[in-house]
């Protein structure tokens, strides 16, 4: 430094700068360091970032004023610059010899703002808005001049000596400070760019330098979202580079690449093997030299081929964008070392009474300073490994979908549609969680590494006591880990099993209601809750005791390391200094220990994952070559064709030859099974070609088996992405026979179709697959049995009008798979299959003569024609009252019996069916419908639209929680344990406190007397306040998760409770779906989400009070501070809150669409290829993903944004504390300046988590909203009513009256029966009858009550039954009821819930049910296990089922509801028969059906829309010719 400055000009002056009161540094350096630090810092970072700048070009900008501005500064600096060189060359020439620094520094400084000035320019060519690297440039340049200004001014007070430098440098100052303010200023965007066109574009990419670093672009969502809640329509749109279709094709072409290389890899190694290979004949006899099995073992000898690696696609496509990620964590992981050795220097500043107090300042904002850039940097880390998270899961969802449209069926066939969706759901999900902790993986060790390295500096080699202790932890904490999970295993078991018995309960409830069994399922419910509660209890040990290793751990440690320092040596002294500033480098290290752990385990879970879709995306391919497009003559020709479904099955179609001609039919048939189906998917490629060839001239129009409908209006399904033309979309409807659908759905053909077509009947969806294909004119249309779903005269229509010879697709050349044999005369060719082969070809004519294979197949279904056609007549009239699915089922079974007889019986049936066959659940929500329209109505899709109603819409809560829902927690916990716990905390942060203060005084020994005689107090007084901290820590979580189970178990028991006590009529206005949900996601966040927040909450809301404490208590002018910054934070607390719950609302929302698009897709793939509509799919996931992402995208910024604001609030408190330090240094010891201090640098991370607790907290205790609202619904009547009990022989007669009796379905509704008056005396049999919607059925409810009576009453035995308990009522009547619902659970506890009879008394009821054989055959006899709602079952053998239970009850009444056409005729027979012999002395009450049954009743009883229309003998009904007499004639049992 001499020879630059010359003697005179000394570099550093120690009594000058440090140990004066007002400091100054020498001219040297300031012309040295000074000046040339922003210069190298330029210098070194323009290359990497014009590389990077060169590489990102985003479009140019046009020259602004802003631009100029910039620009004439940079050169004016630069003239400053030279004007102060020339000078000196000017003062040389006088003779007045200036030191070499005068002419190198204004040299430097002038050629770096030469390039300052180029890369104004070169950024804005390329498109940079603002610039980062020139803003820490000018910023760095201001910094660097204050000291000569200020010391230039210092100097000026007596004389201004140099007065040329003193100007150019005021010039320059004033320019470098004008070029930092314009610098935080944003140009334009550049032209072209997609900022323009977007509507709603995201503004980071506009976004400046410092509001980027500062995430202050999304303050505008944050007070959107406070102001009211935000919605989708809010969000901005995604940034070009995270959406689909850049970063998909990315990984993709990454991926090919990988695949190419494997492949050619493997190519290399077999030809290796076979440098000479064996001629063919030789190796396929068997004792050749190689046979292809032993070349096979040769092969894996060798090498196994290498796989294409899935992960080194990831890393190249995503890699270097991390890259960056991680380098702010390099960074970050540095600069966290700063704070703690400011910390040792405070402390030791605040010793020496003598020093300068500026040391003291500049340390307290050097602390500050470090504190917010590690803030800065930390999140900007966050923000890229986020990103890559989000762009991963993005890309590996892209390449999911995309192969799942073109795996062949032997692929589809290793991995279920469940397996794949949750390949995208859960293995993208957790790389997306591991990037964000992937830096951990060599940022843990390089923090440990380095902490243990200040330690030892610190302390020596005690530290490896401490260190020693941690490494005990780990294996407890990993224990406590495996056991955890373990015990979690074995509670989604006993959840399962909760929820699924649960979900039989609420579809049976009806059924549990008429029997009075509520309490034995009751019973089973909570004795599943009972476990479930006990696992999380032991869980909840656990985790108080992890919680306790985790708080005590660097308690532990300090007490260990410290206990050792002060006893191995009596020269040891524990000073403040000493004492804080390890103190928080062990809390330093805290954080990565306990990462380590967590990290490595997700590595692990990803790396299955990784496997499980490297597997996936190695599937074998459809080859879309192996059909040929360009072709012959012929429209479709098939040669030699031998097609297998996988490489390793049998071939399934052999020797296939087919030539179509251009515009003709061909039927295909034969049996089920013989590859009618097969052969449609070879033509459309789906299948494996083994030799042969198919070649199709054209497009391709395909109807499947079985239809595939999207989630979409019944329009878009029929158009499948064609433009609408009105005529062409009608004529279509009216040929497909769909016009008259179109009049009963409620929006008419805007109807949103739910998933697999779930609200169409099969005849409906197969007739859009139809109208689909019809409308995407074609040239080869293949339809696969189209017209086995719908009607006979539907199918005539449909023949005549689309595929017939002069229907709508006369001129196409048609393939059509069918059964019906009556189109086939009207075909140009048929082609029969038997086996896989084709076994004859020809027209009707020519094959009838044959009589072969085909002549056979007429004969077996013809006769089965000529019937359907006679039925089909009487039909006709009837055809809407039942499914069209119905008929054409059962053809399609009998087709193999001799059928006559059955034929008959099976008309017979279905001529009186009548519309109720949908699902218990609908059919009690139709029932009433149709009631309250008092008239038969009998298509069940125009009821559509009024169910709709019936269901309200559910309530979803916006805005802010209620503080009365906390309170209704607290009460749950119960409130004098809630008052205790909080309590218990408080006592645990005094503990710590008071640990620490001990602590603080210990250090002041050492100052006073440098004693050692109380070492042994100390220690013991240390060690027992830490050990009662971790005592109470230990407990004050342990009673906190009893207090969580305690709640958890009154409000599943109150809702439990509530739901049994319900009436019906809710069940029947509330989907099943929605109540299912309270009991198992919202239990779920009650039991395990709510815990482990509240938990976290108290705890940070604790730490954060106690840091306030000990700072105020050590330095009480803090308070002051505490009333503003408190503000700021809950004033940033609430907007985040606001704004963040409502995006995970929106995220939550946007993500099932991907999913079930998906798994439709899925099912759908070969439609969807045959229509070429492949690339639009893809399109339409990628918008539902990037939808996703949209909503993803700001919550990820929402945390930064907010993590930025909170850590600067704690950056503040570390300066208050500090300053505040500083200014009462003479009265303060070191070790409350230790104390305050390094409390002050713990608090940020404590503030942080609390705002997200809070946010968490608020969105998890809603679930008690929602558990409580579905707990105080209103209540049917009580279940026994003590003084009113009837006695138990009640009722002996079974005399039933009902007097001037009324009632209605639901308040408001019309009367559905209207002022009843009739007297059944005891042993009567009634048989009651009506059209649909008469009100049998309410009749039967009435009596149960079910319903309630609107006016007058029913008497049975002369006891008033609106005033006696309902189970007391239910007990004593016994119902068979027309869906025979049968519960998951032994046959014995299907029949006898209550165990209140004996095996014998249950074998008898089973023998007169014609069970007993059945039964006996089973190994388990009366143990049988039941599948979920009887599933093992036939519909007869339930049925039967239900008649046991009626025969073991044996009441005075019975009530037969008659089932419709569900049944067998055998099984009914049976039924009747059992009912006359065994109930002769009881009332019976039987809803019929069939009017044959009723025929020997002693009475019948004619229902009218509510009222008695007849009640006589069945034969003087008979001969008054009335309503009676008509049913009679229409079922043909009168003449």
């Amino acid at each position: 430094m001499e020879r630059l400055c010359g003697p005179e000009l000394p570099f550093w002056v120690a009594n000058q700068t440090l140990h004066t009161d007002s400091p100054d540094l020498p001219e040297c350096f300031q012309l040295s360091v000074l000046s040339w630090l922003p210069c190298v810092y330029l210098w070194l970072a323009c290359p990497p970032y014009i590389f990077y700048v060169q590489r990102n070009n985003m479009g140019y900008i046009m020259m602004s004023v802003l631009n100029r501005v910039k620009t004439v500064f940079a050169l004016l600096l630069w003239i400053v610059c030279w004007a102060d060189l020339f000078g000196t060359f000017h003062e040389l020439h006088q003779g007045d010899t200036r030191p070499p620094i005068y002419f190198v520094t204004p040299l430097v400084v002038g050629i770096t703002m030469l390039l300052a000035t180029f890369l104004i320019q070169f950024e804005r060519l390329r498109g940079v808005q603002s610039s980062g690297i020139l803003f820490i440039f000018w910023f760095l340049s201001v910094l660097c001049a204050i000291v000569p200004f200020r010391s230039k001014i210092l100097q000026a007070k007596s004389e201004i000596p140099d007065k040329l430098r003193f100007i150019t440098f005021y010039l320059y100052f004033s320019l470098v400070v004008s070029q930092l303010i314009l610098c935080c200023f944003n140009e334009k965007p550049p032209l072209f760019s997609n900022v323009d066109t977007d509507p709603n574009p995201c503004p980071q990419s506009t976004a400046g330098f410092l509001s980027t670093m500062t995430f202050w672009w999304f303050t505008s969502m944050a007070i959107k979202g406070y102001k009211n809640p935000l919605e989708a329509k809010d969000l901005w749109s995604l940034n070009k580079r995270d959406s689909s279709e850049e970063v998909v094709p990315k990984l993709l072409k990454e991926w090919d690449l990988e695949q190419i290389k494997a492949h050619s890899a493997e190519i290399r190694s077999t030809q290796a093997l076979y440098s000479k290979p064996p001629p063919a004949g030789e190796s396929n006899h068997v004792g050749g030299e190689n046979s292809p099995e032993e070349v096979e073992v040769l092969l894996s000898k060798k090498r196994t081929p290498k796989k294409p690696s899935f992960l080194r696609s990831l890393i190249k496509a995503f890699g270097p964008y991390f890259l960056i990620g991680s380098a702010f964590k390099l960074l970050q992981d540095l600069i966290t070392f700063v704070n703690p050795q400011l910390l040792s220097l405070l402390i030791s500043f605040t010793k020496q009474k003598e020093a300068p107090t500026w040391w003291g300042y500049a340390l307290a904002f050097l602390m500050f300073f470090t504190a917010f850039l590690q803030t800065l940097i930390l999140h900007q880390h966050f923000q890229y490994c986020f990103v890559t998270g989000m762009r991963l899961r993005t890309a590996i969802i892209g390449a999911i979908y995309r192969k799942s449209l073109i795996i062949t069926n032997a692929a589809k066939r290793t991995s279920t549609v469940g397996e794949i969706v949750n390949l995208m759901s859960v293995d993208a999900q957790r790389f997306m969680d591991l990037t964000t902790f992937l830096n951990m993986l060599w940022s843990a060790p390089l923090q440990i590494i380095l902490a243990l390295y200040f330690l030892w500096q610190n302390l020596g080699p005690s530290v490896l006591a401490g260190v020693a202790v941690m490494i005990l932890l780990i294996p407890l904490n990993a224990a406590i880990a495996v056991r955890t999970r373990a015990y979690q295993v074995e509670q989604m078991h006993y959840k399962d099993a909760r929820i699924k018995l649960m979900n039989e309960i609420l579809n049976g409830i009806k059924v549990l209601k008429l029997y009075a069994w509520e309490n034995s399922f009751k019973e089973k419910v909570l004795e599943i809750r009972q476990k479930e509660l006990n696992v999380l209890r032991k869980t909840a040990y656990l985790g108080a005791l992890s919680t306790m290793a985790w708080t005590s751990a660097p308690f532990l440690v300090a007490l260990m390391t410290f206990a050792v320092y002060v006893t191995v040596d009596k020269n040891n002294i524990l000073d403040a200094e000493k004492a804080f500033v390890s103190l928080s480098l062990f809390n330093i290290l805290r954080f990565p220990l306990n990462m380590l752990p967590q990290v490595i385990s997700s590595v692990v879970q990803a790396s299955v994952s990784l496997k499980r879709i490297q597997d996936f995306l190695s599937h074998e391919e459809l080859d879309p070559e192996s059909v040929d497009r360009n072709n012959t003559d012929s429209s479709v020709t098939v040669v030699n064709g031998k097609f297998t479904w996988a490489k390793q099955d049998p071939p399934a179609l052999h020797n296939i030859n087919l030539m179509v001609p251009q515009s003709s039919l061909l039927a295909v048939v034969g049996h089920v099974g013989c590859g009618k189906s097969s052969l449609v998917s070879a033509l459309l490629g789906e299948m494996e070609k083994l030799e042969g060839q198919i070649s199709i001239r054209g497009s391709v129009a395909y109807v499947p088996q079985q239809a595939w409908i999207q989630n979409a209006t019944l329009r878009d399904n029929i158009l499948f992405g064609k433009a609408y033309n009105e005529q062409k979309y009608r004529s279509c409807l009216e040929a497909c026979a769909l016009t008259p659908d179109l009049e009963v759905l409620p929006g008419g053909d805007l109807t949103e179709i739910g998933e697999k077509g779930i609200n169409l009947s099969g005849g409906q969806r197969q007739r859009v697959s139809l109208a689909r294909a019809l409308y995407n004119e074609a040239d080869v249309y293949l339809l696969d049995d189209p017209l086995s779903a719908v009607d006979s005269h539907v199918a005539k229509h449909i023949f005549d009008h689309v595929i017939g010879p002069e229907g709508a697709l006369q001129g196409k050349t048609r393939i059509l798979v069918t059964h019906g044999i009556s189109f086939l005369p009207q075909v140009d060719n048929i082609m029969v299959m038997v086996e896989g082969r084709v076994s004859e070809m020809g027209s009707y004519q020519e094959l009838l003569q044959q009589n072969g294979a085909f002549a056979e197949f007429l004969r077996n279904y013809s006769l089965e024609d000529i019937i359907e056609d006679e039925a089909t007549v009487d039909l006709i009239d009837e055809e809407e009252d039942f499914p069209d699915d119905v008929l054409s089922n059962h053809t399609d079974m009998v087709d193999s019996e001799p059928v006559v007889e059955a034929k008959r019986k099976f008309i017979r049936q279905i001529s009186v069916i009548s519309g109720d066959l949908e699902n218990p659940r609908s059919k009690s929500v139709r029932r009433r419908l149709c009631s309250e329209r008092k008239h038969a109505e009998p298509d069940p899709e125009k009821k559509l639209p009024k169910v709709e109603k019936l269901i309200q819409a559910e309530t979803t809560e916006t805005g802010r929680v209620k503080s009365k829902v906390f309170w209704e927690y607290a009460k749950a916990v119960g409130p004098l344990l809630t008052l205790f716990i909080c309590f218990l905390y408080g006592c645990q942060s005094a503990a710590a406190i008071g640990a620490n203060v001990w602590l603080s005084q210990w250090t002041n020994d050492a100052a006073q007397n440098m004693t050692q005689e109380n070492v042994s107090m100390r220690v013991g007084v240390y060690a027992a306040l830490g050990i009662t901290q971790g005592i109470l820590v230990m407990v004050s979580s342990f009673t906190l998760a009893m207090g969580n189970i305690g709640a958890a178990r009154k409000l599943h028991y109150a809702l439990l409770d509530n739901k049994f006590h319900t009436p019906q009529s809710f069940f029947d206005t509330t989907p099943i779906g929605r109540v299912i949900n309270r009991f198992s996601k919202d239990i779920y966040v009650i039991d395990e989400a709510l815990p482990s927040t509240v938990l976290m909450f108290l705890g940070t809301f604790f730490s954060s009070l106690s840091t306030m404490i000990v700072i105020v208590a050590s330095t009480p002018i803090f308070a002051v501070v505490i009333a503003p910054l408190t503000f700021i934070y809950v004033f940033v607390q609430r907007f985040y809150v606001a704004t963040s719950r409502q995006l995970k609302r929106l995220e939550s929302v946007t993500r099932s669409p991907i999913y079930s698009h998906f798994s439709e897709t899925v099912t759908g793939s070969s439609v969807i290829r045959a229509y070429g509509r492949r690339d639009a799919f893809v399109l339409m996931s990628d918008v539902k993903v990037d939808d996703n992402q949209k909503s993803y995208y700001p919550g990820i910024v929402a945390n930064r944004w907010l993590g930025v604001r909170i850590e600067f609030i704690g950056n503040c408190i570390v300066l208050f504390a500090a300053l505040f330090a500083v200014i009462g240094k003479d009265n303060l010891n070191p070790g409350l300046v230790g104390l305050s201090v390094s409390y002050a640098l713990l608090v940020t991370m404590s503030l942080n988590w609390m705002v997200r607790m809070t946010s968490d907290l608020e969105s998890n205790i809603v679930a008690v909203e929602r558990v409580k609202e579905y707990s105080e619904t209103k209540i049917e009547a009580p279940w026994e009513v003590e003084d009113k009990k009837p006695s138990p022989d009640w009722p002996s007669q079974g005399k039933v009256e009902f007097l001037d009796y009324s009632v209605r379905y639901r308040e408001g509704l019309d009367l559905v029966l209207k002022n009843l008056t009739l007297s059944v005396v005891g042993g009567e049999k009634i048989g009651i009858v009506g059209r649909t919607g008469a009100g049998k059925s309410s009749m039967t409810l009435c009596l149960f009550r079910l319903l309630e009576a609107a006016g007058g009453e029913i008497t049975i035995d002369g006891v008033k039954i609106s005033e006696i308990g309902l189970h007391d009522l239910r007990s004593k009547l016994t119902i068979i009821p027309q869906e025979p619902v049968l519960f998951s659970g032994s046959l014995r506890m299907n029949l006898d819930p209550f165990e209140k009879y004996n095996d014998g008394e249950v074998w008898k009821a089973l023998e007169l049910s014609h069970l007993n054989k059945f039964v006996s055959n089973q190994p388990a006899k009366l143990e049988l296990e039941c599948s979920e709602g009887g599933e093992n079952l036939s519909v007869g053998q339930r049925q039967l089922v239900c008649l046991a239970r009626a025969l073991l009850r044996k009441t005075r009444i019975l009530i037969l509801d008659e089932a419709t056409a569900a049944i067998d005729l055998e099984t009914d027979d049976l039924i009747q028969s059992t009912i006359r012999t065994q109930f002769e002395d009881c009332t019976v009450f039987t809803i019929a059906h069939r009017l044959n049954t009723i025929m020997d009743y002693t009475r019948v009883l004619v229902l009218d829309k509510g009222q008695v229309a007849e009640f006589d003998t069945p034969s003087k009904l008979l001969s008054k010719r009335g309503i009676f007499y008509g049913m009679a004639k229409d079922a043909g049992l009168t003449q």
